[in-house]
């Protein structure tokens, strides 16, 4: 077969030729790629010379190039562009790569050169990045099962192998359940309260599935803004139930039993490496550190935000029966009660700010301020190749030179999972420069209007993109210490900072403009758009904090004493929720971030990094937002470094100090 995988890509800038590249070429690629990195291993270990940096670190840092290249590939496409054969595919990668990442880490022989490294090389000889990635390496040996005996070791294998599976399958799961939904709506007087811009996309997706009227689905941009604006409390009973069922039917997709042996998994994986709980393994490489560290963090903000939460629930349950007739607030009734109370406190219709921001106009508004912050340009290359043809592909350049690549995908489609999240095709290190991608699902352009975002659009535009900088900014020595590898409590942090540009008049004057008009966003929208910033804040950090201790829960040392997903998930949150818990729901079995994403035991790092954002802003703030002084720290200090230094060490290099808890508080109003 000729294999496109198997070769070196002769594309501008090595990029993917997404045209060449098939389904059936991915496994014997990635079978191919793991034989080459084997055999790589094997000369590293066969050396008569004694083990040093450079002999044993440095060339186990350089295998498995092209694993990482082909595996990013398969996933990323799984992720934004699936189909039952490339589904397929990735569960009969997936063991392969368990396999070949345990065959690493339990060599005996690979494992007592990087000890012997670890123990006996001198330290002065090396930079700072050096000594990060000599522990890291040494670290993920043992944490992955280098001293355990040869049963303990074969146990781990097996555990590795049935959880990569496992996760695939939890996702595929939740993506057939929401997709198998549809509202199909007949009669008009049923879109009464919806904006006409959600009607003729729902009109429009109608159209596409050759029906008739209108469908909504549970894609975001279509579920969002009916459980926002539907007046018809039965439909958007329907789609919240919906909703909320995902991974918890009575069908083939139910999540439950898939968590439960997860959670299971994970505990035993854990004990095995003498840890008493998944958690306290993770905690260990974070910032946090440890289970008691998180739940006083999550403690903490709760008794904090609660009094205000319930004081915000009290106003909605008054202007509800007061003012809609409401007396008893469900579920599908907060977020159209929510929005009606902002609309009549603040004189705010998120309906009314759409139009000031197009995507294009808001993208081409981010790249400006990404320019005025860190002197990168960005420009659309329409002859690099995409998976998609809606996906577009930037240049990134920095000082006359090319710096990155960029992929956007933006609109929901078939085979392209909810939400919303940055991702790497090649890392950067100091021979090569990264690829990244932003892949969103936000409301698509319909034949008489462009792609007009909600403001919450918006700062998930600006977030994923502080995730890209990351990623695109990096300059470190090794991959495993570029870009988005930090500690995963420090990751949000570039995302989250960025947020802030949506919210202050200097940078909204840059992209916030009418698309019919060009009008420039007026002075009291944006005072409105601020003071929304804080409206619900008391009830929207409670709802954060309920999945980080459902999280948390999930993986401490009682993980292994839960027996029913539905009843435990409401012991743990119900106390934080002010709306009855329908028995046809769960929001667990499609809690896809700890279950399928990288999350697990670690949701908490979205406040946490908050706790870092809202202080590291401050000092933009004290400076001006496009200081350069202080832009430039943040990219000399936090952007560029990656993981290779601790990352307290990378934020008190920038900020002077320590973070400031207080700092999210004031944030958020509740200080």
């Amino acid at each position: 077969m000729n294999n496109p995988l198997l070769e070196e890509f002769k594309t501008p800038f090595e990029s993917a030729p997404f045209n060449k590249i098939k389904i059936e070429h991915f496994i014997p690629a990635i079978e191919k790629a793991i034989e080459i990195a084997l055999t790589e291993v094997d000369e590293i270990t066969a050396q008569k010379e004694a083990p040093t940096f450079k002999n044993t670190i440095e060339k186990l840092e350089r295998c498995g190039k092209l694993i990482g290249r082909n595996t990013s590939l398969l996933f990323n496409l799984n992720s934004a562009e699936t189909s039952e054969a490339l589904q397929q595919t990735t569960q009969q990668a997936s063991p392969l790569l368990t396999k070949f990442q345990n065959d690493i880490r339990l060599n005996d022989k690979l494992y007592n050169r990087i000890r012997s490294v670890y123990l006996n090389e001198d330290r002065n000889a090396l930079t700072k990045e050096q000594i990060t990635l000599l522990e890291k390496e040494y670290k993920s040996f043992v944490r992955n099962g280098a001293n355990l005996n040869l049963e303990s070791k074969e146990k781990l294998r097996d555990i590795d192998t049935e959880l990569s599976q496992l996760s695939l399958t939890f996702g595929e799961h939740v993506l057939a359940d929401t997709q198998a939904f549809q509202l199909h709506i007949e009669k008009e007087e049923d879109l009464k309260g919806l904006p006409h811009a959600v009607v003729e996309m729902a009109a429009e997706e109608a159209q596409s599935r050759k029906k008739s009227g209108w469908i909504f689905t549970l894609d975001y941009p279509s579920y969002v803004p009916f459980m926002t604006y539907a007046e018809n409390r039965n439909l958007r009973k329907k789609c919240s139930l919906a909703f909320g069922q995902r991974g918890f039917q009575d069908n083939p997709q139910n999540n439950s039993e898939i968590i439960l042996r997860i959670i299971q998994l994970r505990k035993k994986r854990a004990q095995l490496l003498d840890y008493k709980s998944h958690a306290a393994f993770v905690l260990e490489e974070r910032m946090a550190q440890s289970e008691e560290t998180v739940r006083k963090f999550l403690d903490e903000l709760s008794e904090k935000a609660k009094p205000a939460a319930e004081k915000e629930w009290e106003t909605l349950k008054n202007f509800a029966a007061v003012n809609l007739g409401l007396d008893q607030l469900e579920k599908w009734d907060t977020a159209f009660v929510s929005e009606k109370l902002k609309q009549a406190e603040l004189d705010l219709d998120e309906q009314q700010l759409k139009p000031f921001f197009p995507l294009e106009k808001v993208l081409e508004g981010l790249f400006d301020i990404a320019n005025k912050l860190y002197g990168i340009q960005l420009k659309e290359n329409t002859k690099i190749e995409t998976y998609h043809p809606e996906v577009k592909a930037f240049e990134v350049h920095k000082n006359d030179s090319f710096h990155a690549l960029l992929y956007t995908d933006f609109f929901p489609r078939h085979g392209k999972r909810n939400g919303a999240w940055m991702t790497s095709y090649r890392s950067q290190n100091k021979n090569q420069r990264p690829h990244v991608s932003i892949v969103c699902n936000f409301s698509k352009p319909t034949q008489k209007q462009p792609s007009l975002l909600t403001f919450q659009e918006v700062t998930t535009l600006f977030h994923e993109f502080g995730h890209a900088l990351h990623g695109m900014l990096a300059n470190t020595t090794y991959s495993s210490l570029s870009g988005t590898s930090v500690f995963w409590d420090f990751v949000e942090l570039p995302s989250q900072i960025m947020e802030n540009w949506c919210y202050e008049p200097e940078a909204l004057a840059l992209y916030a403009r009418h698309f019919e008009t060009g009008e420039v966003i007026p002075s009291a929208m944006i005072e409105k758009i601020k003071k929304a910033a804080h409206f619900q804040q008391g009830m929207q950090t409670l709802r954060q904090l309920s999945f980080g201790y459902l999280d948390l829960s999930f993986h401490d040392q009682k993980a292994n004493q839960i027996e029913n997903v539905k009843m435990h998930e409401k012991n743990q949150i119900s106390h934080l929720q002010f709306t009855q818990d329908p028995p046809e729901n769960c929001m667990s079995t499609a809690f896809s971030h700890i279950f399928q994403g990288g999350y697990a035991a670690g949701y908490y790092s979205y406040k946490w990094a908050e706790v870092l954002d809202a202080d590291a802003f401050e000092l933009f703030l004290e400076n001006g937002i496009f200081n350069t002084e202080t832009a430039t720290s943040f990219l000399d200090n936090v952007l560029s470094k990656g993981g290779t230094e601790h990352p307290m060490t990378l934020y008190i290099k920038f900020r002077g100090k320590k973070p400031d808890p207080s700092a999210l508080l004031r944030r958020a109003g509740l200080a």
